[in-house]
């Protein structure tokens, strides 16, 4: 079985290494820039299932329900909590 927690523990980090921080101090990343990194093509067999769960629990937000490459690569993906 995936550990979830685990999971969105990577993917926390992750988004930490590759996101900004904005002028409020959270930081976000685009999902093309999450997509296409190679670090991240490794970890995350299901990278949009980790960042649906993420949302589920409040840890990320992001607009929209499914993320899809290519389409969604401009599409924010926040840090809620640090």
């Amino acid at each position: 079985t995936m550990n979830v927690e685990h999971e969105i523990n990577l993917l926390v980090e992750e988004i930490r290494r590759l996101g900004t921080k904005n002028a409020d101090g959270q930081v976000s990343v685009k999902f093309g820039v999450l997509f296409a990194d190679e670090k991240c093509a490794n970890l995350f067999e299901a990278l949009v299932g980790t960042l649906k769960a993420a949302k589920r629990r409040k840890i990320v937000t992001y607009n929209g329900e499914l993320l899809l490459q290519g389409v969604h690569d401009n599409v924010d993906i926040m840090l809620l909590q640090d």
